[in-house]
């Protein structure tokens, strides 16, 4: 068990901490996750479908600075190695993973917004003196502590046990989960609104409402919405290349175009 635990906290790390130091390049994600947990655990088929599973549950999870609905890492990261350990069937081990999301949540948002604001002086002291190997170290320092410790959650989850664990998700007040469950329904939403209101121009409008009302009136699914929306993505983009290849001296030449396009047609005709 305790090499479970460790393979199980150097998977958080490697995903979470690398997601961060190799620019957001979507290591967290739980496709990910379960794929180096499963691979580290010697089980790399159940880590793809755990995984996959689990992408489509955190698809919509959205954290808006210091507020975090559910961590996705570490929740994939148990509720994988639980699966493949102890032999768990896949949606008993799922059904831990949203609760285990919210408790590391808690750890998360009490060391962004408590734990590690000691540093900050130090750090403006560095800055204000100009002194590089200072700020440098607690950078990278800062960045080893922070991710040893969200580690550990996983580290000590699967040494206690998926029991315990279970027991301590259970233990959480009802009304806070609620709180917690409605809070992460809302944050997509309010994700969404705010690239909205970056993006949003009178032209796009249409497409706006087009959306609303496949959804909401057709009841079409979103990957059937994304589609519809490659098509038309597409059909403007060639619109557009038709636009800009048209002859801009007009007179002889698009003559000479128009000439060449019924000569085309009454060929193939």
């Amino acid at each position: 068990m305790l090499t479970h635990a460790l393979l199980a906290a150097l998977s958080v790390f490697i995903c979470f901490a690398g997601n961060y130091l190799t620019g957001q390049s979507m290591l967290e994600r739980p496709l990910v996750v379960g794929v180096v947990t499963g691979f580290l655990m010697g089980d790399l088929r159940t880590g793809v479908l755990m995984g996959a599973a689990l992408e489509a549950v955190f698809m919509g999870n959205v954290n808006i600075g210091g507020v975090i609905a559910a961590e996705p890492v570490t929740a994939t990261t148990l509720a994988t190695t639980f699966a493949i350990i102890s032999h768990i069937d896949q949606k008993a081990a799922m059904t831990l993973a949203i609760p285990i999301g919210m408790l590391t949540a808690f750890v998360v948002m009490f060391m962004k917004n408590v734990l590690f604001n000691v540093f900050a002086p130090s750090l403006e002291q560095a800055a204000r003196t100009n002194n590089q190997k200072k700020i440098v170290f607690l950078h990278y320092g800062t960045w080893v502590l922070y991710y040893v410790i969200i580690s550990l959650v996983a580290f000590f989850g699967i040494l206690a046990g998926s029991g315990p664990v279970e027991e301590l998700v259970k233990n959480i007040p009802q009304n806070l989960m609620n709180g917690l469950s409605a809070a992460g329904g809302l944050l997509p939403a309010v994700g969404f609104a705010m690239l909205m209101k970056m993006l949003w121009d009178n032209k796009l409008a249409v497409f706006y409402l087009l959306g609303f009302v496949l959804t909401a009136y057709l009841q079409l699914p979103a990957v059937a919405v994304a589609a519809l929306g490659i098509v038309l993505c597409v059909i403007s983009a060639l619109r557009d290349l038709e636009i800009m290849n048209l002859p801009r001296g007009g007179g002889h030449a698009a003559n000479e175009q128009l000439s060449s396009t019924e000569e085309e047609e009454d060929f193939f005709a």
